[in-house]
């Protein structure tokens, strides 16, 4: 009897390791055929955008408004994750980084860029304090920085080219381009008119067509200009705003430009969060 019993006890666990084989093999291959998210998430009037690479690196790009980026990130990452290995401040601004300090009280962040203006609110001077109190690597985003974040898909850094540190905030937005594969993401912050044209002096038409245009400053009449429309070219043009917002984002101005462009508007202020989940090969699925 206890011969078949330890028969039954060897026989069984040899299954049950195969079947962990078989899953974690199972695992290694979707982690390795999983494409690109990028997210727009909805947290009102302001800015906050979620990367997660082939790979599974996570980049959170501007922080929203205070008390609106944590239930937002909740929908896109695992409630057992709590770990971001990179933020990106496009600018200074209330709406881009209120959020950022309930950000680091619930998650580990690995490193943080910014463009270098500058601003006294107690929100950023706050948040530059608590950023130093946990040791986090600080860096000046600047033009020419590529950064790999897996599985081929990689950030480039178009603007800031320069100092910024005395210019209006929106002016001296970070602006970046993702791609992965033959999916490319433009991303404006509050990148203004002034911006557009530096960027496209330094840049051809090639470089910067993108699938996609994260729209300049909500939608406002001061981004998106015919010229840098056309030269970017995008398929969907994706809009962050904050229903019946005080500003009147997005202007009718801008919002006519990109119709005449051909781009496919996206809003939070209409359907939410808006994810897009991308393939190699530039097959993108929108949730």
């Amino acid at each position: 009897m206890s011969v078949l019993i330890k028969k039954y006890s060897l026989s069984l666990f040899t299954l049950t390791l195969l079947f962990v084989v078989i899953f974690i093999s199972y695992l290694d291959w979707q982690n390795s055929h999983r494409g690109l998210t990028f997210a727009m998430l909805d947290i009102g009037q302001g800015d906050a955008l979620f990367i997660e690479s082939p790979t599974g690196t996570q980049i959170l790009v501007d922080g929203g408004p205070p008390k609106k980026i944590l239930s937002a990130l909740a929908s896109v990452m695992s409630p057992f994750d709590r770990h971001i290995d990179a933020v990106i401040i496009t600018n200074p601004d209330q709406d881009h980084i209120g959020g950022f300090l309930d950000v680091l009280k619930v998650y580990k962040v690995d490193r943080v860029f910014e463009p270098g203006t500058q601003t006294d609110s107690k929100t950023y001077q706050n948040l530059k304090t608590e950023i130093n109190n946990k040791n986090i690597p600080d860096i000046l985003a600047k033009k020419g920085m590529r950064l790999h974040i897996g599985g081929g898909a990689m950030i480039d850094i178009l603007f800031p080219d320069r100092d910024v540190s005395a210019w209006d905030t929106n002016d001296g937005s970070i602006v970046a381009q993702l791609t992965y594969g033959s999916t490319s993401i433009m991303l404006t912050g509050d990148a203004s008119i002034k911006t557009e044209k530096i960027i496209l002096a330094e840049n051809s038409g090639d470089q910067l067509q993108s699938t996609i245009l994260k729209v300049g400053h909500h939608g406002s009449r001061t981004s998106t200009s015919d010229a840098f429309v056309k030269a970017v070219s995008p398929t969907y043009a994706l809009i962050s705003d904050g229903k019946d917002n005080k500003y009147g984002h997005p202007h009718k101005e801008t919002l006519d430009t990109l119709v005449q462009f051909g781009a496919k508007i996206l809003r939070t202020d209409i359907l939410g969060t808006i994810i897009f989940s991308c393939g190699r090969m530039g097959l993108c699925e929108i949730n």
